[in-house]
């Protein structure tokens, strides 16, 4: 069962709470309840809760800090923000940290049951654009078809990337550093792996994986650190540094073969127009991306062959 923790000064909120929600119904029980972020702070580091439900405006410090604060020792730990204030700010600094669900005061009884249901499922599930598809779905009544068809769009790219892997691999390699390779495949750990010359050894990503995996749980820990320090715009504009790891990931095969520069070219070319195009409108960008990259690939794979002798 999933522990609980309701923080807020106003007693009747967590009162009202604790008895109006069918707790059990969504395996969840209220593991205790604090009136401030420091008795709240207190009891999740004693409690180790996998939900929490604050405030922000509290005496002493905020909510919001208090959750900054906490981030490092539970990563996983799912927050709902319920405060009495419409503050741009506060939405922004809550996205930021990572919390489930911003709900304003007087929250109707239906969004906190949504707002609990969906922390539930990220504890329970690894996604996330996957996730909100499929979720969104759900709540406007489809069938288990559409559900599943939205789950393989929405999966695709990964599906593309341990093919992508696969192929690079000799022919001798088993299934099981196959599977293991398409199970943990990343954005990063695909940018990295397809880089690397001739033949993949599956040895060389899972190094990848040894050095990546702890490397992002570093980077949240710093995030959330410097994050407390710098100013909220500052750390918006820095988010745009993440653009160049792929460019780091695209630029050194692309310098080197004139054909990779000119499929990349055609990549930023075709994006726009697929953006730009009112025809396209009603296509999301994820199914968007996907038929681009099957299409350049398959254009690429038939127009400029690679020899298997080239790759040995």
């Amino acid at each position: 069962m999933y522990r609980v923790v309701l923080i807020d000064d106003e007693r009747r909120i967590v009162e009202g709470l604790r008895k109006v929600v069918r707790w059990a119904d969504y395996n969840c029980s209220v593991a205790g309840v604090a009136g401030n972020a420091d008795e709240g702070a207190a009891l999740i580091r004693e409690l180790r809760p996998h939900i929490l439900f604050t405030d922000i405006r509290m005496p002493g410090k905020d909510g919001l800090a208090m959750v900054a604060g906490l981030r490092s020792e539970f990563p996983d730990l799912q927050v709902a923000i319920l405060t009495g204030y419409r503050d741009f700010a506060y939405a922004q600094e809550a996205i930021r940290l990572g919390v489930t669900r911003f709900l304003l005061k007087p929250s109707k009884m239906d969004e906190i049951k949504e707002a609990l249901q969906a922390m539930v499922e990220s504890l329970t599930n690894n996604a996330s654009a996957g996730e909100y598809a499929v979720f969104s779905l759900v709540s406007a009544g489809a069938g288990y078809w559409e559900v599943a068809v939205m789950t393989l769009v929405a999966n695709a790219r990964y599906l593309l990337m341990s093919c992508a892997l696969s192929q690079k691999l000799a022919p001798e390699t088993g299934m099981g550093h196959r599977m293991l390779l398409a199970f943990d495949v990343t954005d990063e750990i695909f940018g990295v792996s397809i880089a690397f010359p001739g033949r993949l050894n599956p040895f060389y990503t899972y190094g990848a994986m040894a050095v990546a995996i702890p490397g992002w749980a570093l980077g949240t820990f710093f995030g959330v650190v410097v994050g407390n320090v710098l100013p909220l715009r500052l750390v918006s504009a820095l988010s745009v540094g993440l653009y160049g790891m792929f460019l780091a990931i695209i630029v050194p095969p692309a310098r080197g073969n004139r054909v990779v520069l000119a499929l990349v070219l055609l990549s930023f070319a075709a994006s726009w127009a697929a953006a730009s195009l009112p025809a396209l409108a009603a296509m999301s960008s994820g199914v968007k991306t996907i038929v681009l990259t099957v299409a350049i690939s398959l254009g690429a794979a038939i127009l400029f062959p690679v020899a298997e002798e080239a790759e040995a």
